[in-house]
């Protein structure tokens, strides 16, 4: 047990203020009520998280209450592709040996057994990727769409609004808005669609860092299918994350771009008002409606990869090229060569991201910081999706700590990241599209302000990690 690494974490929480302060709007107007509320208000849940076993025995039966789902998700891509391609976990199935070794490949870690003819190198992560994970965006999308028409998650919703309110002392539609984020994306900004016109600059920068840094129920069971093998408690922690991030997104918003004016909804918490002309949807529509809008939510997940990772792979091979010229006999062409044998997208973001990364008490280790830093710096252009792949592989073959992989894990789980800022900002701005053009100026500083905290929130993790592997991660 290293007590160092978690005082650096908690040390960490208020570092990553302190940046935030250094870009402020205007550094006088110091929310300190926002920040010392906001900053108690994760400890206090990252300590029943983490340490109070009756609260993370309940988180925990949560997460495996979001594991049967998932598990359902993966029978219904089952009946689809069939047992060779979406293998039960555990159960060998197929025709031979390929048949075993894939239902093997797809499980963490993949042990090698007599008779392989193909060994761990082939392991195809995409593959697992669009047979498996995109099928869950499509079903949590129909089970959310549900639940919000059987009015279950509403409740949910207010009360953590009421929390964030009381607490924090924002506005109510600025708690409204977060509360709603723990379980949808954009579509939370509907909710106080009626004040958005006359919101303040700083309400709609916390809306949207908000919207940035948590993640919606519908890529939860993505992006925990990735660690559930060797992390199982993997989904719960999620869960935890997606609460413990939007009060740090709210700290760090307030203090990028601190409240002026006097929220209209100051004090109390709006009612979502339900257009009578509009017939409701039956449970059955609500259902197949939200399965269709997963659909172009996989489709738009599967795309934005594509291109994406197209587009870093060409960049990187830019980089290569100039490496190359370490092999010229002309001196000048020899250093440029040099420089760029060690130059590449996931290097200068990791460099970036260094000082970011030990702040949140990762490691000690300079490999195992760089390491983190890399995989934390990587979502920025590529989503949170390659490096929690990468999390995954490293994990399997023990390459990474467990409070690395902890701590990164949180860190990843969010939105915060360039491929999310159309679909944030343009969906705010299509639904006030009079402050377009301020919406779209803000949209940077909230990106910002939640990649930020989602670093806290990595540092409440370090926080409260002793080592205690068994009872945290499930192993």
């Amino acid at each position: 047990m290293n007590l160092t690494l978690n005082l650096i974490s908690f040390l960490g929480i208020f570092a990553l203020c302190f940046v935030a302060w250094l870009g402020s709007e205007d550094r006088r107007a110091l929310p300190v009520k926002v920040i010392l509320w906001g900053i108690a208000l994760q400890l206090v849940i990252g300590l029943l998280v983490f340490q109070v076993p009756i609260t993370r025995e309940l988180i925990v039966g949560l997460g495996n209450l979001f594991n049967a789902l998932i598990d359902a998700a993966d029978a219904g891509a089952r009946f689809l592709f069939g047992d060779l391609i979406v293998p039960k976990l555990g159960e060998p199935v197929g025709p031979g040996a390929a048949g075993r070794w894939i239902t093997r490949a797809l499980q963490n870690p993949y042990v090698a057994v007599p008779g392989d003819r193909l060994g761990s190198n082939f392991l195809d992560l995409g593959y697992i990727f669009a047979f498996r994970a995109l099928p869950q965006v499509i079903f949590f999308s129909a089970i959310v769409s549900l639940l919000y028409r059987l009015n279950i998650i509403q409740p949910i919703v207010k009360l953590f609004a009421v929390i964030f309110r009381a607490t924090l002392g924002i506005s109510g539609a600025e708690s409204l808005s977060g509360a709603a984020n723990i379980f949808v994306g954009i579509e939370s900004a509907i909710a106080v669609k009626p004040f958005l016109a006359e919101m303040t600059r700083s309400e709609l920068c916390a809306i949207l860092a908000s919207c940035f840094g948590s993640i919606a129920s519908t890529v939860l069971g993505l992006y925990a299918s990735y660690l559930r093998g060797t992390f199982p408690n993997i989904t719960a922690h999620m869960m935890s994350a997606s609460i413990l991030t939007i009060p740090a997104c709210f700290v760090i918003a307030k203090i990028l771009v601190p409240e002026k004016g006097k929220p209209k909804t100051l004090g109390t918490i709006p009612e979502e008002v339900e257009d009578e002309t509009k017939e409701k949807p039956s449970p059955m529509d609500s259902l197949i409606l939200g399965a269709l809008d997963g659909v172009n939510m996989a489709t738009g997940i599967a795309a934005v990869l594509i291109a994406i990772i197209g587009l870093v792979a060409l960049l990187n091979n830019m980089f290569s090229s100039l490496a190359g010229l370490s092999q010229s006999s002309f001196g000048p062409w020899q250093v440029i060569g040099n420089l760029f044998s060690l130059v590449t997208l996931n290097n200068i973001f990791g460099a970036l991201f260094l000082p970011l990364t030990w702040l949140t008490g990762v490691s000690l280790n300079p490999a195992e910081i760089w390491q983190a830093s890399v995989l934390i710096g990587q979502r920025v252009l590529q989503t949170s999706i390659p490096p929690y792949i990468e999390l995954a592989r490293l994990n399997s073959q023990q390459l990474i700590s467990d409070r690395a992989m902890l701590i990164i894990s949180y860190v990843l789980c969010g939105f915060a990241h360039i491929p999310s800022y159309g679909i944030f900002v343009g969906g705010l701005a299509t639904l006030v599209p009079s402050r377009r053009n301020e919406i779209s100026s803000l949209g940077w500083i909230s990106l910002w302000a939640a990649t930020l905290a989602t670093l806290m929130t990595g540092c409440i993790a370090g926080v409260f990690f002793f080592g205690d592997s068994a009872s945290i991660l499930g192993k």
